[in-house]
């Protein structure tokens, strides 16, 4: 029964029903997200050591013509495609939560990758916590593998990247005041609440954190080339308020 399952659900086999381990199968995978794409990021000279790194030429760079670029959380959504029952899962699993008056979702942790699950009765899943694509995608089929062998005839579809948070550090020091005055339509800044300066991209559509320090965070953008793209077109305007 449990082969037949795989075949219909679209997860892998496992080590060890106790572990409930997925197999990260490099064929499988790259269904979704291409594992050499994910380990040579864009922009990237050399295959990097760490999936959740990219190496971004700068333009404009001249004393630092690369930018280390580092994702901190992944977070993506999946649909199960079967109704659930929350008691059920939280009963027969392990580091799960429910308290339905307080969050209508099954909140269910895993160690390996480091990710949390929120899991709705619908059949819907959010995961986070990962630090990269190829990390979420092992974490979204643990998850549904566990829910899986519980008993429920689930299908793994609709998985999808949904918000990408990273870091880096352009290693110069900027004034934030003059860029919010300049850039006043895009930008919001307010030391006394909060010590970095708000930046509303456009295109593609991304918040960025700006701080004085030269530290920036990028949050909201869907994959690795709406990130790279907002560094390129971000770069020139703070290389333009560099701090002497």
């Amino acid at each position: 029964m449990d082969s037949n399952l795989n075949e219909t659900s679209g997860l892998s086999n496992v080590d060890d029903a106790s572990n409930y381990a997925v197999k990260p199968v490099e064929s499988e995978l790259s269904q979704h997200y291409p594992l050499k794409a994910i380990l040579q990021p864009l922009g990237s000279t050399s295959l990097t050591k760490s999936p959740s790194c990219m190496v971004v030429y700068t333009p404009g760079g001249t004393s630092e013509p690369h930018t280390n670029i580092t994702l901190q959380n992944c977070v993506i959504t999946m649909d199960l495609g079967c109704p659930l029952d929350l008691m059920k899962i939280n009963l027969r699993t392990r580091n799960s939560e429910f308290n339905p008056a307080r969050f209508c979702g099954v909140v269910m942790r895993i160690r390996e990758p480091r990710t949390t699950a929120l899991i709705f009765k619908s059949g819907k899943v959010i995961c986070v916590g990962s630090k990269n694509e190829y990390d979420a995608l092992v974490a979204a089929k643990k998850f549904a593998r566990i829910i899986q062998r519980i008993g429920f005839n689930i299908r793994f579809t609709k998985f999808q990247v949904q918000n990408i948070v990273a870091t880096c550090d352009l290693r110069f020091p900027i004034k934030l005041e003059n860029l919010n005055q300049i850039h006043g339509q895009f930008s919001s800044y307010e030391p006394e609440l909060f010590p970095g300066l708000i930046y509303r991209m456009v295109k593609p559509r991304i918040v960025l954190l700006i701080f004085v320090n030269g530290k920036v965070i990028f949050t909201g953008g869907k994959s690795r080339q709406d990130i790279k793209d907002a560094l390129d077109n971000i770069y020139p305007i703070l290389r333009s308020f560099r701090k002497n």
